[in-house]
């Protein structure tokens, strides 16, 4: 098996060290990832500039782009052979509910799942997580389990990891996306110059957190997998719009 991974973090962050190690005996690894930090990136893609790739003296190839840039380079035209499937993480911080719009480490595992390949964004629920290798033990277990049982092409799973011990983690549990308030308002400052700065703000708190999101299980030490797709299309309101279309001839 070949796993290509990636992340939003930088190829020098402690995450991808850690799913890199942790993973390196049981697959053919290769890492592609952001020269820098490039968290909340989502799915942008560079069209302006030209991409610079750069093997450094551990093996890893980290790319002046984004997330999406790392993972649409390596496979359509980096390697010589095509992964088997693309795993993003581990990110520093959890990307759960609405956090999946915005977040990079998701934005690489759909940029896998865009170009034909199953694929896995993975992040621990902690800005400064202490039990690393213990969410990449957590990862072996899963790749494991994909040797046996593969996922179809198009799956892409968001999987979210309590910061605790291998042992202080309750299970894994399949779960959906929560949604939060909307976010805090930006923060608004002075420059040294006197000129006016703003920062955003930080991300509302959980309204829809309750058993079966990912919220939930994470507060209550699961490993959360959610499955997700990148199908926009609310089908439901389909027919809905098309009489409202219609009626533009009545009015």
């Amino acid at each position: 098996m070949h796993i290509l991974l990636s992340n939003d973090d930088g190829y020098q962050a402690p995450g991808i060290k850690a799913l890199a190690d942790v993973l390196e005996p049981l697959a053919r690894l290769t890492v592609v990832a952001p020269d820098r930090d490039r968290s909340g990136a989502s799915n942008s893609l560079t069209l302006e500039n030209p991409l610079r790739a750069r093997t450094m003296d551990n093996g890893f190839i980290q790319v002046e782009g984004t997330p999406t840039d790392c993972v649409h380079l390596a496979i359509t035209g980096l390697l010589q052979q095509e992964p088997d499937m693309v795993i993003a993480g581990i990110n520093a911080g959890a990307n759960m509910g609405d956090d999946v719009i915005y977040s990079g480490t998701v934005a690489a595992a759909t940029e896998g799942s865009f170009l034909g390949l199953p694929a896995m964004a993975v992040s621990v629920a902690a800005t400064a997580p202490r039990y690393l290798q213990d969410a990449a033990r957590v990862v072996a277990d899963l790749v494991r389990h994909l040797q046996k049982i593969p996922l179809d092409a198009d799956s892409i799973l968001n999987v979210n990891i309590p910061d605790l011990s291998y042992a202080e983690l309750r299970g894994i549990q399949a779960t959906r996306l929560g949604y939060r308030h909307k976010a805090e308002p930006v923060v608004k400052q002075q420059d040294p110059r006197g000129r006016v700065i703003y920062w955003v703000g930080p991300a509302g708190p959980e309204q829809d957190a309750g058993p079966g999101t990912d919220f939930h299980a994470v507060r209550n030490g699961y490993v959360s997998i959610t499955p997700i797709k990148v199908d926009l299309t609310r089908h439901s309101a389909l027919a809905d719009i098309q009489q409202w279309l219609e009626k533009r001839h009545d009015a």
